[in-house]
């Protein structure tokens, strides 16, 4: 019995040590290979890219955040965005939803700004670092039915 309770004390303590990431005046930084591009694009093949993040904690759960990140397709199109975002963190399941804006230009001198919103998950592999799977949405406010495209990425992500 001892050990059943000492054994449910460690899991309950690990658990919520593992969230205290979320807490104000964290920072953030993430690097994330995104693409598997469910495109509504003309525009692109399938494409592979990689994006940069950086956040700061305003609040318990919020988080501000800028990126930067390129996109490389099959054809001759590549993109380069940079944005802002902000994210919610639901403590109790790891999951964040993120509501943002970027700017992307296209190689072909085509300029776009984006609303980008996500939804994803943080698993922690341990108290600073996770692995952060998410489905994105970049709805293209210049052209909704060739430029928006959905994916998936898949990040690697530091709290401190």
């Amino acid at each position: 019995m001892k050990r059943m309770i000492l054994a449910v004390l460690l899991v309950m303590t690990t658990a919520t040590s593992m969230f205290a990431q979320f807490e104000q005046g964290k920072k953030y930084v993430n690097a994330s290979l995104t693409g598997l591009d469910l495109s509504f694009s003309d525009l692109k093949d399938v494409a592979l890219g990689l994006d940069a993040n950086a956040g700061y904690f305003l609040e318990q759960d919020i988080m501000l955040l800028a990126n930067v990140g390129f996109d490389a397709s099959n054809s001759d199109i590549n993109d380069f965005h940079l944005g802002a975002k902000a994210r919610y963190y639901i403590e109790q399941n790891g999951l964040f939803l993120g509501a943002g804006v970027q700017y992307l230009h296209m190689k072909k001198n085509i300029n776009d700004v984006q609303l980008t919103p996500e939804v994803g998950y943080c698993y922690f592999l341990n108290q600073y670092i996770t692995v952060e799977p998410s489905l994105y949405f970049d709805m293209s406010l210049s052209d909704f039915s060739h430029q928006s495209k959905v994916g998936l990425k898949v990040g690697v992500g530091i709290y401190f």
